[in-house]
């Protein structure tokens, strides 16, 4: 009854302020409206009106800039490297400086001459002609490396095989693309050019997919703003004579999946030259640890946080500036923690500090590991009695590896790098008891001889390296045969 009569007595001014309510939320749906309109009407000119008709595999990224200039002037970006956080950045970090033990773990392998910490897509071509690793190939019969090497350096790579074939292109050699992949990770490794849809390029991942029962091209949007990413960083290997790329996901994307895969079709990537144990070289199985983490599991893609993203006007896009997320916290971190800058890189430096503690003592007990095998093969260890040591050898640092070789593995899935790390050192230390073990079979009493490997020109030294004729065979090779490709790709109009 008070209702009514207080409606009766206020009526006018109820009407009048429904009114006007229904005035203000009319004028905001308006806004909407034109917004959504305008976005789409400026996303509709920049399709309609491109300035250059893309068809094909397209490598040169500065001409999708024509019809993209916002992407690509934040692309471009990723030549800069001045951005540092506690633990690396993208400048150029020389890792086996820093730690020498690397040097022996790798000994008889190619990294152990060459590694640095890797910089932005900009430099993913001139940093695979410029490292040790390649070697200096003045001829065909020089290389030491397949053309697989090319194979995520370059939207080069997914051209070449279209023209020459996949099978083709993986069994060549390395030095017979020198002149064809020229451009560095770009817009066609990722995008179809006829309406810019995120496109997978190349076969190694689509392969695996249908390997594991899973149809790729059913995948959302989400998950190929990641897919995109796990075209390249993923463990690999190069499997045969062919050196054919494939991805060991067949058993899973766990470590010991992935060996119990190896172990299966008895896969060794080199003999180490120390302990003689049959070794597994991880990559950067950067896509599978950061599936097992929190941010994958609640939904997140590797683009959310490596390519956040910016608005202009009218245009919202994702910036290519693909960089560690710390660099714009305000636009990736803190979309949805609700935190200080302060704080946030806190607790991320929280989770690396104590990871990269497990990751040290693991180097440490893993070169006493290997140190100790060859002593023992030194003092007439037979292979029966070096079995167990060897096994363990190969696990040990598989899990070291995986963990290791990933970016970002400390903070994509913490948990479970550690996990990983823990493993490695627990068998780390089982090697060195069945060294000890064998020693004491031997009849030696003599201690394990402690090699001084403390810094990188010791380490190398110590397993046999001869760095000056490397780093001259390379020089020349920089000084006489890169400038010839260079000019022979501009003669052909592969680079501009």
């Amino acid at each position: 009854m008070k209702l009514k009569q207080y409606f009766e007595k206020h009526r006018v001014a109820l009407l009048w302020t429904l009114f006007a309510g229904t005035i203000v939320v009319v004028f905001l749906l308006g806004l909407l409206a034109a917004s959504v309109t305008e976005r789409r009407a400026e996303i509709a000119t920049l399709f309609n009106n491109k300035r250059v008709e893309i068809k094909g595999i397209e490598s040169r990224s500065e001409i999708w800039g024509e019809n993209y200039p916002r992407e690509f002037e934040t692309w471009i970006k990723t030549k800069e490297m001045e951005f540092e956080s506690k633990h690396n950045g993208n400048k150029f970090v020389d890792v086996l400086e820093m730690r020498p033990n690397m040097v022996v773990l790798w000994a008889g392998y190619a990294f152990s001459r060459d590694y640095s910490a890797p910089r932005g897509h900009a430099y993913a071509v001139e940093d695979v002609v410029h490292t040790l690793r390649t070697g200096a190939p003045m001829t065909i019969e020089e290389n030491m490396q397949p053309a697989t090497c090319w194979a995520c350096k370059s939207p080069d790579v997914p051209r070449l095989m279209a023209e020459v074939g996949i099978e083709n292109f993986y069994k060549s050699k390395w030095s017979e693309f020198g002149h064809e992949v020229v451009n560095p990770i770009g817009c066609a490794d990722c995008h179809n050019p006829e309406n810019m849809n995120i496109a997978i390029s190349r076969p190694a991942l689509t392969e695996a997919f249908d390997r594991m029962g899973k149809d790729i091209h059913k995948s959302t949007i989400q998950e190929r703003r990641s897919l995109a990413c796990a075209q390249c960083h993923v463990e690999y290997y190069f499997k045969g004579d062919g050196k054919y790329l494939t991805f060991p996901w067949d058993k899973g994307m766990s470590a010991e999946n992935m060996e119990k895969y190896y172990d299966e079709v008895g896969f060794t990537d080199w003999i180490h030259t120390l302990s003689k144990a049959p070794m597994l070289k991880a990559q950067h199985p950067d896509y599978e640890l950061f599936m097992m983490g929190p941010h994958a599991q609640r939904g997140l893609s590797c683009a959310d946080c490596h390519m956040p993203y910016k608005s202009e006007g009218a245009i919202k896009y994702s910036d290519h500036h693909l960089v560690s997320p710390l660099m714009y916290i305000d636009r990736t971190c803190q979309t949805c923690h609700r935190d200080s800058k302060e704080n946030l890189l806190k607790y991320v430096y929280e989770y690396q500090d104590k990871i990269l503690e497990t990751r040290d003592r693991v180097e440490e007990e893993l070169v006493k590991a290997h140190v100790g095998a060859k002593f023992a093969w030194d003092k007439g260890a037979t292979e029966k009695q070096m079995e167990p040591v060897l096994k363990l050898l190969r696990a040990a640092q598989w899990r070291w590896d995986f963990a290791v070789a990933s970016h970002g593995a400390s903070f994509h899935a913490p948990v479970e790098t550690q996990r990983i790390l823990s493993h490695s050192l627990d068998k780390s230390y089982q090697a060195q008891l069945e060294v000890n073990k064998v020693l004491a079979q031997l009849g030696v009493k003599e201690e394990i001889p402690v090699p001084d490997i403390s810094t990188k020109e010791k380490a190398q030294k110590y397993i046999g390296l001869d760095m000056p004729k490397l780093k001259g065979a390379k020089d020349r090779f920089i000084a006489e045969k890169v400038p010839e490709w260079l000019a022979k790709a501009r003669e052909n109009k592969r680079l501009l």
